[in-house]
């Protein structure tokens, strides 16, 4: 027990130094937030002055309808992620002075200083090409010189270390004693690293020299690929497909799973939830199933339903089928008990049957709460299908990202991720027009 403690606590010592090392970004980002917002503020009070009584308006705390999305910060929001991804991407899109400090290309030299075992010591260049990936250069030759230590050359791919054996071609070798003891004057030794001002020069263990170039602040392709690659990507699987298969299949074969998968739940989930908002007894039969099922994730449940449907199309839909029938039971039960009692005695004072109450007073009150929920449901939904595509599946985006990863083809797994936020994005507005065509009295009575 203490080994665990002790472990995980070292653990939380890991992620608040984390957190404190991302504290400066968080600021910066938070500080671009608020000067954009003072900004658009200014730019709106001269275009439009006001000074009526609207001019005084605050947001009423409990009234929903007074905070709505500004779509000025909407839109600036998008913009400002699609520029810090390009900086730090290298993107044609943005112009080079908006680009982060990137990798260092090009030829570089620095000198090594090589003492023998008797204390005598000699001096060599070292020839640096740093190249970009796939663009090896031929041909590198450098002149050795005179002297014990001789010239070398070396080229190193970008966002790449590489290690040079400086006494391949000297007189004296590590195994007469030799060894390198400074980098353009500088001492070096195992414990102590030179930096160049392009490279950094390390010594290693059995000797040689392990030469990292200065990476910059730009990510590697494989790691994040800038919007451009990202786009052009999306062009060429959209016209020639992924491994034989079309992007409007994959799209397709996940939408098919995540709409029939929700509706199933629907069907099932709220008919339940109402029978436990109005029955004791239905409430206690069925708050056991659901309050355990609750918490457990979907993905838990992947394992299990393989083995009872198989990895078809059957599987998949159960999945989602659990994924939002509980979410559905617990909105339709919280919206039918959240219905103010004091409608369902003026509809009883009125002569209202329980017919009439259930049709007049508790599916219109409880709508709202059911349609919060599902928009919650359709986006667990979405997650879920992606990730039982992950496990077992042959066509779907959740497949092609997996397969993707595989090949390192990351302009297609952050592809694919981006679909997978816009679909669900649509998705969620789609369900709020529908909320705010079905449902116009949310937040009037």
């Amino acid at each position: 027990m203490g080994q665990i403690i002790a472990e995980l606590s070292g653990e939380l010592v890991t992620l608040f130094i984390s957190i404190l090392s991302a504290l400066p970004a968080i600021i910066g980002y938070v500080a671009v937030i608020l000067l954009f917002m003072l900004i658009v503020k200014v730019i709106r009070q001269r275009m439009q002055p006001a000074h009526d009584y609207t001019s005084l308006k605050t947001v009423t705390f409990g009234d929903e309808s007074t905070v709505v999305s500004d779509k000025a910060a909407s839109i600036i929001s998008v913009i400002l992620i699609f520029v810090i991804w390009g900086a730090f991407t290298g993107t044609s899109w943005l112009p080079r002075l908006m680009h982060a400090p990137g990798p260092f290309l090009g030829e570089a030299s620095f000198t090594y200083t090589v003492e023998a075992e008797d204390g005598t010591r000699d001096d060599a260049t070292v020839k640096l090409v740093v190249h970009e990936a796939g663009n090896v250069p031929e041909g590198l030759e450098v002149a050795p010189g005179d002297g014990t230590a001789k010239d070398d050359v070396l080229a190193v791919q970008a966002y790449r270390s590489k290690l040079l054996r400086w006494d391949a071609n000297d007189e004296v070798t590590r195994k007469d004693g030799a060894k390198v003891v400074a980098i353009d004057g500088r001492a070096i030794d195992r414990d102590t690293d030179v930096d160049t001002g392009f490279a950094r020069v390390a010594l290693t263990d059995k000797g040689t020299l392990n030469i990292e170039p200065g990476k910059g602040w730009q990510m590697e392709n494989i790691w994040l690929p800038a919007p451009d690659s990202v786009w052009s990507r999306l062009i060429s699987v959209s016209r020639d497909g992924y491994q034989n298969v079309t992007l409007a299949e994959h799209l397709s074969y996940s939408l098919f799973r995540v709409i029939v998968g929700f509706i199933l739940g629907a069907l099932v989930g709220i008919p339940m939830g109402y029978a436990m908002g109005l029955s004791n007894w239905f409430r206690g039969w069925f708050d056991p199933i659901v309050e355990f099922m609750r918490p457990v994730p979907p993905l838990a449940l992947i394992p299990l339903v393989i083995i009872w449907a198989g990895i078809g199309e059957q599987g998949k839909i159960i999945l989602i089928f659990l994924a939002a029938l509980w979410i559905m039971a617990i909105a339709a039960r919280s919206g039918v008990s959240g219905v103010a009692i004091s409608k369902v005695h003026a509809a009883y004072s009125l002569g209202a049957s329980k017919g009439q109450i259930m049709r007049h007073v508790i599916v219109p009150n409880s709508l709202p709460e059911i349609f919060t929920g599902a928009r919650v449901a359709m986006g667990v939904c979405w997650g879920t299908v992606v990730a039982a595509e992950l496990v077992a599946a042959e066509k779907g985006v959740g497949k092609m990202i997996v397969a993707a990863s595989k090949f390192q083809d990351t302009d297609i797994v952050l592809m694919g991720i981006i679909l997978i936020g816009i679909i669900g994005f649509g998705i969620d507005v789609l369900m709020r027009m529908g909320e705010r065509w079905l449902v116009p009295w949310k937040g009037r009575v």
